[in-house]
């Protein structure tokens, strides 16, 4: 079950790489662009579109890019910040996995070297490495007098369709170490917008957006709305850490996404972000989108059909 996600994801991203993101890059005029690290992500990819639709030069940021960047070889991190004024830094595979924060200050360093003007950070809520993170970059930019936004997020909705709970849901069974915590989820696409709205227009330099949708919801409701916008039959079945890390062992997931998956399912999901915030409002003056209208929008396109 696991596998099978880990390799449609992979599919999906290989997809991205060479199809879309080269439209990105006859953009990039070299000259006052924005580089979207994660460019074929699901935050970074909505980021991406939303500059093109503007008719901003993007630079996205990924291993088959031109040029290419690999948060893992260092050398590929000064062209690819060549005549970039704006970064959007979004760190792989998580922000919250060690080494995560000294990464992320280096980066911030060459970028202010290289003559980047404005960082905006996609960060985690109640997330030590992804803390440290942030006063990484609030340090570097304060310092160098560059402008900063920390955008700090709930889980993604998107998870549930376009990632490693996608072949679950398919399979109509959820097994997750989740308990009864509540969780605000937000949608990918605030996220974007908000991520947009700092990287080109004034008033978020030195802000700290934490963005969660207006209802908090357990994993078990939240599988609950999907399978009432689906008409489909969808089990959540809890387990225990042990179980959850064994099963994602035994389908050859990568250990460095295994280990960002127990530590937030072990230590993160443990009621500490079980609360509501004004973040997207303060940012775009609107409500943030709901779940269940995330799960209605989702299923319109059968992205959860049992018989695609």
């Amino acid at each position: 079950m696991f596998s099978t996600a880990i390799r449609c994801t992979a599919k999906k991203e290989q997809k991205m790489e060479t199809g879309n993101v080269r439209e990105a890059e006859a953009r990039d005029e070299r000259e006052g662009t924005t580089l979207v690290l994660g460019g074929t992500g699901k935050t970074g990819r909505r980021v991406a579109a939303r500059l093109e639709a503007r008719g901003l030069p993007v630079r996205v940021g990924s291993r088959s890019g031109q040029p290419p960047f690999d948060w893992e070889n260092l050398d590929t991190w000064a062209p690819a910040l060549e005549g970039v004024e704006s970064v959007y830094v979004s760190y792989y595979p998580d922000i919250a996995i060690p080494g995560a924060p000294e990464a992320v200050r280096s980066f911030a360093e060459l970028a202010v070297q290289s003559g980047v003007r404005r960082l905006v950070l996609l960060s985690g809520r109640g997330e030590e490495e992804a803390q440290r993170a942030e006063v990484a970059v609030r340090e570097v930019s304060d310092e160098a007098g560059v402008e900063w936004t920390i955008v700090r997020c709930a889980w993604f909705m998107q998870n549930f369709d376009e990632y490693f709970f996608l072949e679950p849901i398919l399979s109509g069974e959820v097994a997750l170490p989740s308990g009864d915590v509540p969780e605000p989820f937000v949608d990918a696409e605030d996220i974007a917008d908000v991520a947009v709205a700092a990287l080109t227009e004034d008033g978020h330099a030195g802000e700290i957006y934490e963005l969660t949708s207006p209802r908090l919801l357990t994993f078990e409701e939240a599988v609950g709305e999907i399978a009432k916008a689906t008409g489909r039959e969808i089990r959540f079945v809890p387990v225990s850490l042990e179980e959850y890390e064994s099963m994602l062992a035994e389908a050859d997931v990568p250990p460095e996404v295994v280990s960002a998956l127990t530590y937030i399912f072990g230590e993160v999901l443990d009621g500490r972000n079980a609360h509501l915030t004004d973040g997207v409002q303060r940012a775009l003056g609107r409500e943030p989108k709901d779940f269940a209208d995330y799960a209605r929008e989702a299923a319109s396109t059968g992205v959860w059909d049992d018989k695609r």
